[in-house]
């Protein structure tokens, strides 16, 4: 069963229902035992950084999510502010995140011509193609973002994914069992489909003891 994290941020329902179309058998919880029985872990996030690690922390959930994705080596995927608080912290607020991945949440340069926030679809890079999440990702893939902020992994071996808008910037971070992806895979249509997917067949590997 694969769980999606229910902490009131919003766009639950859609990922659920992309699930769905793939034939994937999902459950939108905010109870402790339903993820300890998760084999796959999904954590959306939508709007502000600082409401939504608030509402994760009132959710009282991160005691069994690092259980599960920490220990267990349960496989987690981020979207969005979802992937963002897997590092350590953003410029849009005051609050630390989960610090599973090394890295900081920056914003968009005031580039001129440049719109922030960045809206719509992007090409994306595999910047390590041999992962599950992208080894059968085309050139033509691309994604629906929505976002005024960027994940900047410390370490570049953590950067699964490259978009470029005014900048290059990561658009997926990975580390051993835990992704994220910047852009909105449930809105995506085919190419968000195929990275679900390949994320809920992938291997559970992770180096943690």
């Amino acid at each position: 069963m694969i769980a999606i994290i229910d902490y009131d941020i919003g766009n639950v329902a859609a990922v659920a229902n992309m699930l769905q179309r793939l034939g994937l058998p999902c459950k939108v919880t905010a109870r402790a035992d339903e993820v300890e029985q998760a084999e796959r872990i999904i954590l959306p996030g939508n709007g502000a950084f600082d409401a939504c690690m608030q509402n994760l922390r009132a959710s009282g959930l991160i005691p069994v999510l690092e259980q599960q994705v920490l220990q267990r080596c349960v496989p987690l995927l981020g979207i969005c502010v979802g992937a963002q608080m897997l590092g350590h912290g953003s410029e849009e607020g005051q609050e630390p995140g989960l610090g599973w991945i090394d890295m900081w949440v920056k914003r968009f340069p005031a580039l001129p011509g440049l719109r922030i926030p960045h809206m719509g679809w992007n090409r994306v890079q595999p910047i390590q193609p041999t992962n599950l999440l992208t080894k059968d990702m085309t050139a033509e893939a691309r994604f629906y973002f929505v976002h005024s902020y960027y994940m900047a992994p410390q370490d570049s071996a953590n950067i699964l994914l490259q978009a470029n808008y005014g900048i290059d910037f990561a658009a997926g971070v990975v580390r051993d069992n835990i992704a994220g992806v910047q852009f909105h895979p449930e809105k995506s249509h085919r190419f968000g489909k195929q990275l679900l997917a390949a994320f809920v067949g992938g291997d559970r590997s992770c180096k943690r003891v």
